[in-house]
């Protein structure tokens, strides 16, 4: 799987974590920025994570600010992107199982590397149940318009 990574300052070090726990895992990614601590604006790098991800260039998405709030709804703003914010792995489960989301949204100001690491484990090997919670997909979708 080839996973989208976009951040900004303070989701840097966290990233850089992501990153090694991705090759671990045996998943390509990309890097979409930002690459130093200098301070930067997180729509640019969530917006350019996303666009991956919907144009297919890459098959999920994983975006990380400090609280993962501002970069969850830059990246949502993309059409074709479902990203969930989320704090522990339960969440990272249901929002693939549920939602089929395909990016998702970490705080690095309140989520240690461990946590982040179990959660990218857990967002990248949950499948999607579709049945009843398709239709609900789809019915989220058809409001981008």
């Amino acid at each position: 799987m080839k996973i989208a990574l976009g951040c900004d300052h303070g989701g840097y070090a966290l990233k850089q974590h992501v990153m090694k726990v991705l090759e671990r895992l045996g998943h390509e990614y990309e890097d979409f920025g930002c690459f130093s601590l200098d301070s930067c604006d997180y729509p640019d790098f969530g917006a350019a994570a996303a666009e991956a991800v919907a144009g297919g260039k890459c098959d999920r998405g994983i975006v990380i600010c400090t609280t993962g709030i501002g970069i969850s709804i830059a990246a949502n703003k993309v059409k074709g992107i479902r990203c969930a914010h989320c704090a522990d792995c339960l969440q990272a489960e249901m929002t693939r199982r549920h939602n089929d989301a395909n990016m998702m949204a970490i705080g690095a100001g309140f989520t240690g590397p461990n946590m982040a690491e179990r959660m990218v484990e857990v967002f990248l090997s949950t499948d999607f149940e579709g049945g009843r919670h398709a239709r609900r997909v789809e019915k989220m979708m058809a409001l981008e318009g």
